[in-house]
């Protein structure tokens, strides 16, 4: 294991990771500050995932060219500036401006997530979904640095509220840039320059394969699509304070995140279809509770159900999918998978401010179910088909 990496990695991921704590917790509630129409509110955090999503394809060419540890620098450097654009667009109040803000660091995020994959290289193949596990558990930090920094200081600028939340942010994001100095690229050569392999389709038409991205994908149009509603419904129409949004939104990052501790040996001893199943269960016990009354302790708990789910299926689907595709496709398989990903997850987040505003917390929770049965199908249909091979 090249422990050296690792480490590294983890460490970028908890200062990298604030950038989309901080814009859950805050760009929804800052949209609907800047505009007038509510249904626009979750604009921001919407703009800010598909920033992610458009640009998935473009970081695995950045790294494929010139390597995983210049496209990390870059991104790093690229995010510090753009949360230094927000907060000069909320300073002036420009709700297009904060928009653009939004796009690009989720851009920068991208790179970010790239994290896991480069995680995975570094280690051997057994140790894989353990390694990936180190890299997502790091996000705890991420949550409770980047939300406890972000509230703190936002009264920084006095009468521009949340324009210092940014400018701490800035800071945090230039960390990884210094930390990944130390990094070492482990591509190897035939490798590295390589988008060589089977065709999209041909991958898609992999069981496994389609598994790992339907599971990752779906997980987090999910996760994004309650978890972008979450501010809107708690504090602007339950009237639920900022401190108490907070700790919610903490607390579902935990459940994102602590079950990483066991995730990857789960993962190991029961196989990636069973914790996937798993990851469904959690999501029905938040969808839920999420049916009943709008209390505190409601939110509280599906928040931790929905980010337990969240982990189980994503790291499920991201060790799965490493081990489903041939080294000469890592970029190509990489790219397909996140540019999916993302682009379900920006659909998830962008439906939700309008879903929420022309319904229901409750009935949000309920639209969710059909997404569940389709996963578990994939799952079954997979195992179906690997077990027919070995007959």
């Amino acid at each position: 294991m090249n422990n050296r990496n690792l480490w590294l990695l983890t460490l970028s991921q908890v200062f990298g990771f604030t950038t989309a704590a901080v814009n859950v917790f805050l760009s929804g509630i800052i949209g609907s500050q800047l505009v007038s129409i509510k249904s626009f509110a979750t604009l921001p955090p919407t703009i800010f995932i598909i920033g992610t999503a458009t640009c998935t394809v473009f970081a695995s060419y950045i790294m494929r060219k010139f390597g995983r540890k210049f496209g990390f620098i870059s991104a790093s450097i690229a995010s510090s500036l753009s949360s230094l654009l927000a907060a000069y667009s909320i300073n002036v109040e420009s709700f297009i401006l904060f928009c653009i803000s939004c796009l690009l660091m989720g851009m920068g995020l991208a790179f970010v997530h790239q994290y896991r994959f480069a995680a995975s290289e570094s280690v051997d193949k057994e140790k894989i979904p353990k390694a990936v596990s180190i890299i997502l558990l790091a996000g705890i930090l991420s949550g409770f640095i980047g939300l406890y920094i972000a509230n703190l200081s936002k009264d920084l600028i006095i009468d521009h509220l949340y324009v210092g939340s940014y400018l701490s942010l800035a800071c945090l994001n230039i960390l990884p840039a210094i930390l990944l100095t130390f990094f070492k690229n482990i591509d190897k050569p035939e490798e590295s320059r390589s988008f060589e392999g089977r065709s999209y389709k041909e991958l898609i038409s992999q069981p496994r394969f389609l598994q790992a991205v339907v599971a990752s994908a779906f997980a987090y149009a999910i996760m994004a699509f309650l978890m972008t509603a979450t501010p809107i419904s708690m504090h602007i129409n339950d009237k639920f304070n900022l401190n108490e949004t907070g700790i919610v939104l903490q607390w579902h990052i935990v459940g994102m995140f602590l079950p990483s501790l066991i995730t990857g040996r789960l993962i190991q001893k029961y196989g990636h279809s069973i914790i996937m199943y798993c990851g469904i269960s959690f999501f029905l016990i938040s969808f839920l509770i999420g049916y009943f009354d709008q209390v505190f302790l409601n939110y509280l708990i599906s928040l931790i159900f929905l980010g337990m789910g969240w982990n189980f299926l994503f790291i499920s689907g991201t060790s799965l999918l490493v081990i489903a595709y041939r080294p000469e496709e890592k970029y190509k398989a990489q790219g397909f998978n996140d540019l999916t990903v993302f682009s379900t997850q920006a659909l998830g987040a962008l439906s939700a401010g309008f879903l929420l505003n022309i319904t229901s917390w409750q009935a949000i929770n309920l639209m969710c179910f059909p997404f569940l049965i389709f996963i578990a199908f994939v799952i079954r249909r997979a195992d179906v088909i690997e077990a027919n091979k070995r007959l």
